[in-house]
């Protein structure tokens, strides 16, 4: 691993680290020549002290650049890439966004980063029938035409969106909150494990990391920013899924939407996107004619 990939990697790995905090450290020292691995956790105090919360005596404790240095080494073996911002690899499209994650822990197949168009699929995780027959009927189409699923490993619609592409034979990605060793929803531990070995898993935090309420609102962008365009199936008016959507149209993204009755409350939030503009979605050449 590139030397400073491994620094950016470790400041990742601060317990207080956040966005603005490595973009002010990058910014005052761009190569991070100044870092060293042994004296990391003093610079890193320093630098970050006059950004962040005087850090809890817990948080400096568990910072070990010896155990954290263990750990990169170990992602080979574990078969985890680490993608930063830098590097080559990264997906363009993800760098359009605001605040692009500094780095993309994947396991799977990383050439699905490279696969084009992607489609974000979000909804209801306690979808209707009416939302799983939606799913059944557009996705044959959307795979055959090699529309590559982006969403976000969670009950109902995302793990729909994940298992449909697997059985049309398509690809999928799944961009989750919290690190690989916290798959959450528990019941979504085995389809998570199926798309490590052939489909991907992203995160933006180390494996470690237990999920935190706000890692899913910030996932969504993610997931809308690797892709064209988002499809939102069944949302309540106040729906993560809608965060997604919001965060699409910030980005000059596509959004697509499955209208419904007005008498269930999960078209609510679909609905009203539609009469925002989103476009209204009732077969799948209306997504492929603006995205393929």
């Amino acid at each position: 691993m590139h030397e400073f990939n491994e620094k950016l990697i470790t400041i990742l790995h601060y317990p207080n680290s956040t966005w603005r905090n490595v973009f002010l450290i990058l910014k005052k020292d761009p190569t991070l020549a100044s870092f060293h691995p042994y004296q990391l956790a003093e610079q890193l105090k320093m630098a970050l002290a006059a950004n962040e919360k005087p850090s809890t005596p817990s948080s400096i404790e568990s910072f070990h650049p010896d155990k954290i240095h263990d750990q990169i080494r170990q992602y080979k073996a574990n078969e985890i890439t680490v993608i930063t911002y830098f590097d080559k690899d990264y997906p363009s499209y993800l760098k359009e966004i605001y605040q692009p994650p500094w780095a993309l822990f994947a396991k799977g197949d990383v050439s699905l980063l490279g696969k084009d168009p992607k489609l974000a699929v979000v909804g209801s995780r306690q979808p209707t029938q009416y939302g799983k027959n939606a799913v059944r009927l557009l996705f044959p189409k959307l795979i055959q035409n090699k529309i590559l699923i982006v969403s976000g490993l969670a009950k109902g619609i995302d793990t729909l969106a994940h298992e449909y592409a697997i059985k049309n034979g398509g690809h999928t990605i799944g961009v989750i909150a919290g690190g690989f060793h916290h798959i959450y929803p528990k019941e979504n531990m085995n389809l998570a494990a199926e798309m490590m070995k052939s489909q991907l898993v992203l995160s933006e935090y180390p494996p470690d990391t237990k999920p935190q309420r706000w890692h899913f609102p910030a996932r969504n962008r993610i997931i809308s920013g690797l892709s064209r365009g988002t499809f939102i199936i069944e949302a309540k008016r106040k729906s993560g899924s809608l965060i997604t959507a919001n965060y699409a149209v910030l980005e000059g993204r596509e959004v697509f939407a499955l209208p419904g009755s007005i008498f269930n409350p999960y078209s609510d939030g679909t609905n009203d996107l539609i009469q925002q503009g989103a476009k209204l979605v009732t077969k799948a050449e209306d997504i492929l004619e603006e995205i393929r």
